[in-house]
């Protein structure tokens, strides 16, 4: 019996993918850096069916490649272009097992598409916090897997920091039942920290316990406009102590980033009269019934009468406040429309932002005249997208292929200032290099010293993320 039927048995034929043209959207992601290539892409539906496939690929030498909505950034979901690997995607593990509102908890498999969590926590009252550009397609377990940022990481932390627990194939077949809901459990090592981040590199995760928290009744959101940069430390750190901490989001969006939304975004309106350099997009919740709307008032005339703001728009109605936030949605898309861009998703102490900014956009305007820096983000937690778009009337190509120098000018400056060259979406394929680079040496051995005890043969999504 050869490996196709082998695994036929355990996953069913129609589960086996082996055709070109099937097979194909298993093989490339989302910027199209990377094209690999597979013997086939397998979609077990249970833990146990994949507990059963990764044995089987262990068994035979064979690596395998964990997959989940294939949303990712760097590569990490992209099998090699050898051919030697068999896919596995969690695309069937769909259930959610439990949801309580009584423990704040909802246990999911790793298939279930994000915004599915989204919406039955809030059908019980709750709130699932995590949220990103792809959550009507990226899935739990490569969120998990990846250590998912987001929007909201500044009130309710990273991906990290709402899982409780997991369930997870190890690369030899054994299944970790990891699923605890306990707030506290001092037990020894917490071993759902090795996976989380990994990018399946020491097991597949299945399923997951999810912390939940009161959905809210309040928000409060307003587009800001900065007379400069610096003024956005300002602002935030102001909204931040009026508040009681009910700062859930706070996006910084520069200017060209409005411009190119509303050259290639249909929708996309500019709500100020005058343009601005910067602008803030600032956004209160609270599970409380009490009102933020004064508090948020009362932050901006306190900013504005210190020269920290220039204007500003407060939502109205929850349509206005879905098109302030298109604003900043729209820069990544709009990006791409305008050609070429190199990508640097960075993390720096919040109160340097403002200076890797400055810095950053200073070293690569010397080293590539023309080049347009936009740079957007999520400034409550310190992570930047400082992207670079091609100058105009640059072929394409020529500038991509400056994106190992550009890297270098700028990851050497936010190592510099004791900054991450990855904030929130991980080093896959892509960042391998650059993680060998700068990482500590020490750290690396770690590194390699836990993908060998869990992942002896190496098979486990090989070459990705430990250099």
């Amino acid at each position: 019996m050869d490996l196709r039927d082998r695994l036929a048995a355990i996953v069913g034929p129609g589960n086996v993918i082996t055709t070109a043209t099937d097979l194909a959207p298993y093989l490339k992601e989302e910027r199209g850096l990377f094209h690999g290539a597979a013997r086939c892409a397998v979609r077990p539906a249970t833990t146990a069916e994949v507990a059963e496939v990764v044995r089987l690929c262990a068994e035979t030498s064979i690596p395998m490649v964990p997959q989940g909505g294939n949303t990712g950034l760097c590569g990490g979901g992209v099998p090699s272009e050898d051919g030697r690997a068999v896919v596995i995607s969690t695309e069937r593990l769909t259930r959610i097992r439990k949801i309580d509102p009584i423990d704040f908890t909802l246990i999911a498999e790793a298939g279930c598409v994000l915004a599915s969590l989204q919406a039955a926590a809030a059908e019980v009252g709750c709130l699932f916090p995590l949220s990103l550009g792809a959550e009507g397609s990226c899935r739990i377990g490569g969120n998990i897997s990846t250590n998912a940022g987001g929007t909201n990481v500044l009130r309710y932390g990273t991906t990290r920091d709402l899982v409780l627990g997991l369930e997870v194939v190890l690369p030899d077949g054994q299944i970790w039942h990891g699923l605890k809901a306990l707030r506290k459990d001092n037990t020894g090592y917490d071993l759902r920290h090795l996976f989380i981040g990994a990018e399946g590199t020491l097991g597949i995760v299945t399923a997951a316990v999810l912390k939940l928290f009161p959905a809210p009744h309040e928000r409060q959101t307003a587009l800001i406009a900065l007379p400069h940069l610096d003024a956005a430390l300002g602002v935030f750190a102001r909204a931040r102590r009026a508040s009681g901490d009910c700062v859930t989001a706070c996006e910084l969006i520069p200017r060209i980033g409005l411009n190119l939304g509303l050259r290639h975004i249909a929708g996309i309106r500019d709500p100020f009269a005058v343009p601005h350099p910067w602008y803030l997009l600032l956004e209160l919740s609270s599970s409380r019934t009490d009102s933020l709307r004064g508090t948020l008032e009362d932050v901006l005339a306190e900013a504005m009468a210190e020269d920290l703001a220039a204007d500003a728009i407060l939502a109205e109605s929850g349509e206005q406040r879905q098109s302030l936030w298109r604003i900043r949605e729209a820069i990544p898309e709009a990006q791409k429309r305008e050609g070429g861009s190199i990508k640097h998703d960075v993390a720096v102490a919040t109160s340097l932002v403002p200076e890797m900014i400055k810095r950053c956009t200073q070293a690569v305007e010397a080293a590539l005249p023309g080049v347009r820096v936009v740079a957007f983000g999520h400034l409550g937690d310190g992570n930047t997208h400082f992207n670079l778009t091609q100058p105009k009337d640059c072929d394409t190509q020529a500038f991509l292929d400056q994106w190992g120098r550009m890297n270098r000018i700028v990851h050497d400056i936010v190592t510099d200032m004791g900054g991450s060259i990855s904030a929130e979406h991980g080093i896959g394929r892509l960042k391998v290099d650059e993680l060998a680079h700068y990482k500590p040496s020490l750290d690396i051995d770690l590194m390699r010293r836990i993908k060998r005890a869990f992942d002896p043969q190496g098979l486990m999504n090989p070459g990705k993320v430990v250099p």
